[in-house]
């Protein structure tokens, strides 16, 4: 079947005049023209341009791609593999950001007090003073808040780092707990969702049953912290929801 350039733009999203720039570069030439010159593309040419709006995503200049599609090497079960192995570091790189923006909300809006180098090891790319107003303005007046302030203000980098790392191994051994297909309201998702409540009140603030599952209810309400915990594993958030309101039923 043969498409017209308007047909291949509406479908790939991309503009015809993209797709014209394509063409003169030779990046994706349509494998025919009418009588009358215009361009159409068939099934081969919409596999390619695929695989061009692939590699333009993970940011590959054009005349790469033109490098790669063209090698007389690879073949589509190598470009898939390639595309996994990019995209498989781009969410590994994604989830370091999303714990960096995490840690950064809870630094800075906790008063930490650490020099401009430590605040880059500990917590990256992310300025956390965007979030203090915000979590003053939600918790200022509560004793959790106070607790907060007062312990985060005389926590050192390597205090922070061992928090990060702490808080890192958690959320492994629960994104495996996931994997093994435990229900969430079952004695070992119910003892993990325990463990995060206490590392709640070793690093933050007491940390009641009431209070955890108001934590656990804005893990699916607040799509920041949604996608912290969907970045680790996905379907983590609702998960773990469940374990710790489960968790506050059995044991308070």
């Amino acid at each position: 079947m043969a498409y017209t350039v308007g047909q291949v733009a509406r479908a790939a999203r991309v503009t015809v005049r993209t797709l014209h720039h394509y063409d003169e570069i030779g990046l994706l030439r349509p494998s025919g023209r009418t009588s009358a010159g215009y361009r159409r593309y068939d099934e081969a040419d919409l596999d390619r341009l695929q695989l061009i709006r692939y590699y333009r995503e993970l940011g590959f200049p054009l005349e790469e791609i033109a490098e790669i599609l063209d090698d007389p090497d690879a073949d589509p079960v190598a470009h898939l593999r390639r595309q996994h192995e990019l995209l498989s570091g781009r969410i590994g790189k994604l989830q370091e950001m999303v714990a960096a923006i995490e840690h950064a909300m809870e630094a800075r809006t906790l008063g930490i007090q650490l020099t401009p180098e430590e605040r880059f090891e500990v917590f990256g790319d992310f300025d956390p003073d965007e979030h203090a107003e915000e979590a003053e303005q939600r918790w200022g007046g509560t004793e959790a808040y106070r607790q907060s302030q007062e312990r985060a203000g005389r926590y050192s980098k390597e205090d922070w780092l061992r928090n990060k790392a702490e808080n890192e191994e958690w959320g492994r051994r629960f994104a495996a707990l996931m994997d093994s297909g435990a229900p969430a309201d079952g004695p070992e998702a119910m003892a993990l969702a325990e463990e995060h409540r206490q590392l709640v009140t070793k690093w933050w603030y007491d940390c009641s049953y009431e209070i955890h599952t108001g934590l656990a209810d804005m893990y699916v309400a607040d799509p920041r912290f949604t996608a912290y915990f969907e970045a680790l594993r996905p379907g983590m958030a609702a998960y773990l929801n469940e374990a710790i309101h489960a968790n506050a039923i059995t044991r308070s």
